[in-house]
């Protein structure tokens, strides 16, 4: 698993952009806290692919990774095929261009795009996945954009090449692809390995590429993403899984707690607060439960499981935890459930919001959430014990990824283009 690094110097290294003290961020396809919420962000409720639209830039080749904000530049990932085509069922026949780009919040102008990689890529994917469905994440300082198999790559905010990682080939179940996001935190960045192969949770130095600690996963194919959660003063990195929801020591990558439940092939990450972590699954079973992060060992069945639900749970999109609340998806429908984050008690259940086919995460901003599906439709309703509708909108084109909330826009990536709603 080779580390590339690229020489720089001081001086390019010099050019960080940090944040200007006007702008929100929205780092991580999960937000400021992994939970799917801004506290700052007022975006629009009412859009269409015209009205409210800031700009509309086409975005070339296809990707389902979720765009990310730092200050003022949006970071959004693409594979790029020479002539734009894949075949009907996903698989390409031919070698990709594997693109981080840059683009300004304030034009939609494209600021820098780096070629991170080219080649066939390895394996298949589903035909509603592409070959870039990892979201980029960034610290204001670098940007980091996961290609799966083809490697992880670490540029300057500027676009400057840092260093990249080559982890090997990934076999996913069925050929279904890629898609897990890496987290960063603190100096470390996590990446998750979980596939039909020997499965790992990587940290590795976020400044260098360069192995923290690598643990075995006793896990198959796995699309969830690492979140980072502070216990009694120490950080634990939670992750789902087939075999067992788990959480590891974030310094030493060292196994503490684990609980079995969760269904085959699971996609939705955790969400935490309050003292409480919550992982889901929803393939082929249903299972979501509230943890206790103090315990140890195997905890199913002991206290440490404050309350638990087995039916109506997420399946590809992950829960929202906002101000008490859970909400999230039957499956892969529109179906909402929002429950209380304390007792598991709900406030209403399988409500029918007119959406059908769900693959993108629900957002938080301003009072209210964003629950879009895949035709690019968004319903807004209040973030609230009732249920209330508030708008009905569209982008007019297919939306996979989940949008992001900063200040008074939403960014929200389509198959086809990248919307900047204001």
């Amino acid at each position: 698993m080779p580390i590339r690094r690229i020489p720089l110097g001081l001086a390019i290294l010099s050019f960080v952009l940090a944040a200007p003290a006007t702008h929100a961020n929205w780092g991580h396809w999960r937000g400021e806290g992994g939970n799917g919420v801004s506290t700052k962000a007022t975006p629009p409720t009412e859009w269409s692919d015209t009205q409210n639209v800031k700009w509309k830039v086409p975005i070339p080749g296809r990707g389902s990774g979720s765009p990310v904000v730092w200050g003022n530049r949006i970071y959004v990932t693409t594979a790029v095929a020479p002539n734009g085509a894949t075949d009907t069922n996903g698989q390409s026949r031919q070698e990709l261009e594997y693109v981080l780009m840059c683009i300004d919040r304030e034009t939609g102008d494209t600021v820098w795009q780096q070629s991170a990689a080219t080649g066939r890529p390895y394996g298949g994917t589903h035909n509603t996945n592409s070959f870039a469905s990892a979201s980029p994440c960034t610290d204001g300082q670098h940007v980091y954009a996961h290609f799966g198999s083809q490697g992880l790559f670490c540029y300057t905010m500027d676009g400057q090449p840092v260093w990249e990682r080559d982890f090997g080939d990934m076999r996913t179940r069925n050929g279904f692809g890629e898609g897990s996001s890496p987290t960063i935190e603190g100096e470390k960045i996590l990446v998750p390995w979980d596939h039909e192969g020997e499965s790992f949770l990587y940290a590795l130095n976020k400044l260098t590429g360069d192995n923290l600690w690598r643990t075995p996963r006793d896990e198959p194919t796995c699309w969830a993403t690492p979140l980072v959660i502070e216990h009694n003063g120490a950080k634990q990195v939670v992750m789902n899984g087939q075999t067992c929801a788990r959480a590891y020591d974030l310094e030493s990558g060292k196994e503490l707690w684990r609980c079995g439940g969760q269904t085959q092939r699971p996609v939705a990450s955790a969400v935490a607060s309050d003292g409480r972590v919550f992982v889901g699954s929803g393939h082929r079973g249903s299972f979501l439960a509230a943890f206790d992060p103090g315990g140890s060992g195997d905890i199913r069945g002991t206290d440490s499981v404050v309350w638990s639900v087995s039916r109506d749970t997420p399946d590809i999109a992950s829960p929202l935890l906002s101000d008490g609340r859970l909400y999230y998806y039957k499956g892969k429908s529109g179906l909402l459930t929002c429950v209380d984050a304390a007792t598991g008690k709900p406030h209403y259940s399988t409500q029918r919001t007119g959406l059908r086919n769900i693959y993108a995460s629900p957002v938080a901003a301003g009072g209210y959430l964003f629950l879009t599906d895949r035709d690019g439709t968004t319903v807004v309703i209040k973030d609230s014990d009732q249920f209330e509708i508030v708008a009905e909108n569209s982008v007019g084109e297919t939306v996979d990824a989940t949008p992001a909330p900063v200040d008074n826009q939403l960014i929200i990536r389509g198959e086809r283009n990248l919307f900047c709603i204001e």
